[in-house]
């Protein structure tokens, strides 16, 4: 049984698309201060589907209806991520809380837009703008960046890989629910997939960039070498952060074996070593930190790791309870979208590229 809060976040969810029926439907439900209040979604077909499925207490065919109803104190942004940022200033304008999917948007100057969007809506009244950037709230890479912060000193160097695997869907068509869909569905121009050097990038580059910068910090500039053969692409990323310390970056899509997820982090005073699992299986990164200090090995295990309901969790403790935000700021996300921009420059351009230089998009 979950043990709900008696103060709980009226959240309308925006796309009844796969993203919100494998995670955010479910997630709301289940998050102890969270209440899936709307859901929201062009296609009619789909919209009573998961109504009927997932119970809201209102169902709107139109964005603007559901930001006209003041009982929707937030809302969970799931569609394409060409249409991230208009629909995220559009909520802001409505003085509702944003969390938006990762990545942010598609383009420097469009995330540079809405920064500014919300830190002057900041600057005027309590709102809070989360990313879905989800292995944040991976309780192993929660333990790792703690333990960065306060116990490894002085970084010397990180190396981080995200490889997806030829054998993924294989593993998540068990582990999700089937998805539903619908010819109505809004769709952005094109295919958006048909580009696999930016899909890959957007969709799987901003994890790996996010994780790189939660645990080693800011990126100063990369140096990549993108590879394409046998129908996969491998990204081997040369980094400089602002610390002084440098970091390697690899991501392959798919990989021939298993799906890989980790890093490994060199510090004065300690070491980390971390292999995380699909965050489908809801099981916590297997974390390990050395600690100088006492010769020591630790770790965690047995930690609630549904990272969707526990970015939603924090999502709403910060609105309500003002607590300090954990998750993915505006602020991440535009670096982000930066580094993912610098290491496309450096894949066309040869040598290295500062991220505070370059435009455009992937």
């Amino acid at each position: 049984m979950i043990a709900k809060e008696s103060l709980l976040l009226r959240v309308g969810v925006l796309g009844c698309g796969p993203i919100a029926q494998f995670a955010h439907f479910d997630a709301c439900h289940k998050g102890r201060n969270t209440e899936l209040y709307a859901i929201c979604d062009a296609a009619p077909d789909l919209l009573e589907r998961m109504a009927a499925m997932h119970g809201p207490q209102k169902t709107f065919a139109r964005f603007e209806d559901m930001l006209s109803d003041p009982q929707v104190e937030a809302v969970i942004i799931a569609v394409s991520d060409q249409f991230h940022v208009p629909l995220c200033k559009q909520a802001l304008d409505a003085g509702k809380h944003v969390f938006v999917e990762k990545p942010l948007g598609i383009s420097i100057e469009e995330c540079e837009s809405l920064r500014t969007q919300v830190h002057a809506v900041r600057a005027r009244e309590h709102r809070v703008f989360q990313i879905g950037n989800n292995r944040r709230f991976d309780p192993g890479v929660q333990f790792a960046h703690n333990f960065v912060r306060d116990e490894i000193g002085g970084l010397i160097a990180m190396k981080a890989w995200y490889c997806d695997s030829t054998l993924r869907y294989t593993m998540t068509d068990n582990l999700q629910p089937i998805p539903i869909t619908s010819a109505s569905a809004v769709k952005p121009g094109g295919n958006p997939k048909a580009d696999k050097r930016k899909y890959f990038m957007l969709t799987h580059g901003s994890h790996l960039v996010d994780s790189a910068r939660y645990l080693g910090g800011d990126i100063e500039s990369v140096a990549a070498k993108l590879v394409e053969k046998y129908d996969s692409y491998c990204w081997f990323i040369s980094v400089d952060f602002k610390g002084g310390h440098v970091g390697h970056l690899d991501l392959t899509v798919p990989l021939r074996g298993d799906f890989q997820e980790g890093f490994q982090i060199y510090g004065e005073l300690g070491s980390v070593y971390g292999r995380i699992p699909l965050p489908w299986y809801h099981k916590s990164g297997d974390v390990e930190c050395f600690s100088v200090k006492d010769k020591q090995f630790r770790r965690v295990i047995g930690e609630d790791a549904y990272t969707y309901k526990l970015q939603l969790e924090a999502f709403a403790s910060s609105i309500m309870h003002n607590k300090p935000q954990l998750g993915a700021s505006i602020d991440d996300g535009t670096a982000a979208m930066r580094a993912m921009v610098a290491i496309a420059r450096s894949v066309e351009m040869g040598g290295a590229v500062r991220l505070d230089t370059v435009t455009g998009t992937v």
